[in-house]
């Protein structure tokens, strides 16, 4: 945890006016508050994670599990989970933390700017150590850029700083507010090849929009295009758009998982549902010595 002294000296290197401002937030973990005309953000230094996205005089898009855990070594369950180096389960070794150990992490601030006049930004950072090195033996160096203006844009850098070429995936496990999972739909996956993470042997194919009736986890493949999720409830469309990435996650977890989960309310799935931009399954990406790949999401939103 960081002190408020910590939080004073963070503010006084960082801060920008009202646009970019430092916090205490819950469990005392430091906040960062970035601020534009037509919305506003939350960010986490612990997990690098985005937790609130409001735009103006609009109901917030970013859902947050009213039982998260805010608390060092514990994930933060709603905003934008960082997934990095891996996706799920480890394929090495099945002791170790699902989604990798970013998420998990606290991160430094680099830099803040005001882009283009008006557009708060934070650029935050995370590097190896002797920690990540014993889960998994690569050298990396992490940025993460999160711009507000109209939209939200959040984009993972990831560098290469060794010797060897390494593979990853990943995912910015994005997790969005619906007014009742079971009258939306998510638009922009038709035709596609998925693979569903309840039942992984069977490749299916996406005949029309998603819509939730049960437990969604598939993961689709070959897609590089945009996401709708259409609302009638709460009268919007969320537009997903993502580059650096060839597959999208979508995920709800139903009624008899949700009361399996501590940090996840039993009713708490009608209120959500996850779109990510993610390297996933086969979307393994590899990175050269000095190389790097940019993993990128934007949220918009638009009346219905």
């Amino acid at each position: 945890m960081q002190s408020t002294l910590e939080i004073d000296q963070l503010s006084a290197r960082f801060a920008l006016g009202r646009q970019v401002t430092f916090v205490e937030g819950p469990g005392g973990l430091p906040m960062i508050e970035l601020a534009h005309d037509q919305a506003r953000a939350t960010v986490s230094l612990y997990g690098g994670q985005v937790l609130k996205f409001q735009p103006a005089g609009a109901e917030p898009v970013l859902w947050m599990s009213e039982k998260s855990h805010f608390e060092e070594g514990r994930a933060i369950r709603g905003g934008i989970p960082l997934c990095w180096p891996w996706f799920g389960p480890s394929l090495l070794d099945d002791t170790l933390p699902n989604h990798g150990f970013v998420r998990n992490r606290m991160w430094d601030v680099r830099a803040t700017r005001i882009v283009d006049g008006e557009a708060a930004q934070v650029r935050l950072g995370l590097s190896d150590d002797a920690e990540s090195l014993r889960m998994w033996p690569h050298p990396f160096d992490l940025e993460l850029v999160i711009t507000v203006d109209t939209a939200l844009t959040v984009e993972l850098i990831v560098r290469n700083t060794g010797h060897f070429a390494f593979v990853c995936g990943g995912a910015l496990h994005t997790y969005l507010i619906v007014g009742n999972v079971g009258d939306v739909q998510v638009h922009g996956l038709e035709g596609l090849s998925y693979i569903d993470q309840l039942r992984p042997d069977t490749l299916n194919r996406q005949e029309g929009p998603i819509v939730f009736r049960g437990e969604v986890d598939n993961i689709y493949l070959d897609t590089t295009g945009p996401c709708v999720l259409e609302d009638p409830n709460l009268h919007r469309r969320i537009v997903v758009e993502k580059t650096g990435s060839r597959s999208t996650v979508v995920w709800n977890p139903w009624v008899a998982k949700a009361r399996r989960m501590a940090d996840f309310g039993d009713e708490e799935y009608l209120e959500m549902v996850c779109i990510e931009t993610a390297n996933a399954g086969r979307d393994l990406v590899s990175v050269t010595p000095r190389g790097q790949h940019r993993l990128k999401t934007t949220l918009r939103v638009m009346p219905l």
